[in-house]
């Protein structure tokens, strides 16, 4: 079935959004296209993630959801080791909760957002 619409791009929610912005722009290896302290946006030329700055936002959490968990980006890797290290130097932190860590790992963002890098089969 043919749809009505197409995506033109993800927001996140934010305490600060620049930071937000440059994390995900070193996962991705996009430019970070615009950046103040209310919005900012990354993207690839087709693709963009915005993130909004919102006064007391508050993180879900996980595994033990204070707040419900509203939605998870999930990143191919080829190497989840590495990927890891890679995004853990960059300002992400690990639960120690990991459902299946030999086919993908949960990460949290500096904001709070759980986010997986997965194992490219």
């Amino acid at each position: 079935m043919p749809g009505f619409a197409t995506l033109a791009m993800l927001n996140l929610d934010a305490t600060d959004p620049a930071a937000l912005a440059d994390f995900y722009s070193r996962i991705l290896g996009w430019d970070v296209l615009h950046s103040d302290t209310d919005y900012a946006m990354i993207g690839d030329g087709s693709t963009s993630i915005g993130f909004g700055r919102v006064p007391g936002y508050s993180a879900p959490g996980w595994p033990q959801e204070s707040a419900p968990k509203r939605y998870h980006l999930d990143f191919y890797v080829d190497d989840l080791d590495k990927a890891e290290e890679q995004a853990l130097a960059l300002g992400a932190t690990k639960p120690s909760d990991q459902p299946q860590p030999d086919r993908w790992r949960v990460l949290l963002d500096p904001a709070g957002h759980p986010f997986d890098l997965c194992r490219r089969s």
